[in-house]
């Protein structure tokens, strides 16, 4: 009874084969990225955005499509809260600077060689 068939096809589990699809990284040259490794900021095209659902309206600028260890996006973090001068957090792969600095943000991106896109409103 525990090995009741719930779903079968004549091709089987689709999802278990491999993607035939080719991997971009192949395509360029470059290597796909390890666990614990860092891209370097001239490869990474970093996102800010500006929130305020579910913080009663406070703002918050978040940090996204960071390709960071653990340990360098803490550094970054770290670097971006004293430059800024508020606190924050790291959620998820996402940076979140308390108050709307996205503007300030960019500037110490860029300067540190990261190519920067300033999203929504």
């Amino acid at each position: 009874m525990s090995n009741k068939t719930v779903w079968s096809s004549e091709s089987g589990d689709l999802r278990k084969k491999q993607n035939l699809t080719p991997n971009p990284s192949t395509l360029t040259g470059t290597r796909p990225l390890r666990r614990g490794e860092s891209l370097p900021p001239q490869q990474q095209t970093i996102y800010l955005h500006r929130e305020t659902s579910g913080r009663n309206g406070t703002p918050v600028s978040l940090v996204k499509n960071l390709a960071l260890n653990a340990e360098d996006m803490k550094a970054l973090a770290k670097k971006l809260k004293q430059q800024c001068g508020t606190g924050g957090t790291i959620k998820d792969g996402v940076i979140e600077i308390q108050g709307e600095h996205r503007q300030k943000i960019a500037e110490i991106l860029i300067k540190l060689g990261y190519k920067v896109k300033i999203a929504g409103g």
